[in-house]
């Protein structure tokens, strides 16, 4: 039975337009004064400290807390900003998902396992009206590992439902084959949808438990047996 449902944010619950990705570019831009942000990297599944760090690396800028700071503080203020003037939109079926995970006879407790940081996450949901919805969150300032990051996740599920859970009690829902390596490195079940950062046939690879083109297309019930 499944007792702990785990969300990614990006390309799983919600498409912000790139708001992310540009709120990346404008803080170095301001804070740090790169004209031109390297644009070959990566940001799918991955946690948004490590991207900082491989992006101070690319551009000689020491990986400092300090910087690291800076970063962020700049960070939140240009996220608000490019979410007030992106036409984003929650994933296909994501809120009405949620909605099942909760009206179903046997509720799981539902939470957030995501790469961005805390205040970052925060300011996404609430742009789209979802953040009231997660219980329990680990985000990716507490690590730069996502599979770290899910160890993390299943403490602190124990801690909200007792230390008889176990970690195939726990579902992970993601959009990248990163999300599927999180979820199994921990022995959880992985639902993957095919929203974001990988294709059809890369999660398919990856071998998760469930994969859907989007959680439209999946009834809640099916992962909670």
């Amino acid at each position: 039975m499944t007792r702990l449902v785990l969300f990614d944010i990006d390309g799983t619950l919600i498409h912000t337009q790139n708001a992310g990705v540009r709120a990346f570019f404008s803080a170095l831009r301001s804070e740090f004064g790169v004209a031109n942000p390297s644009e070959n990297i990566s940001f799918a599944g991955r946690t948004d400290k490590s991207l900082v760090r491989e992006f101070f690396n690319a551009h000689g800028i020491e990986p400092s807390d300090k910087n690291f700071s800076r970063f962020f503080e700049n960070y939140v203020f240009w996220l608000d900003y490019m979410l007030r003037r992106s036409q984003g939109e929650i994933a296909p079926g994501a809120d009405h998902f949620i909605h099942s995970l909760r009206c179903h006879k046997t509720p799981p407790r539902i939470g957030l396992l995501t790469g961005n940081i805390r205040l970052g996450a925060e300011i996404k949901l609430r742009h789209y009206y979802l953040w009231e919805y997660f219980e329990m969150g680990v985000f990716g300032d507490e690590d730069e590992d996502r599979n770290h990051l899910a160890v993390i996740a299943l403490q602190r599920g124990r801690e909200l439902l007792g230390q008889d859970l176990k970690p195939e009690e726990i579902v992970v829902v993601g959009d990248t084959v990163l999300d599927v390596a999180c979820a199994k490195s921990i022995g959880a079940r992985c639902l993957a949808v095919c929203t974001g950062g990988s294709t059809q046939e890369e999660l398919a690879a990856a071998k998760p438990d469930w994969l859907a083109l989007n959680l439209s297309k999946i009834q809640a019930h099916t992962i909670l047996c």
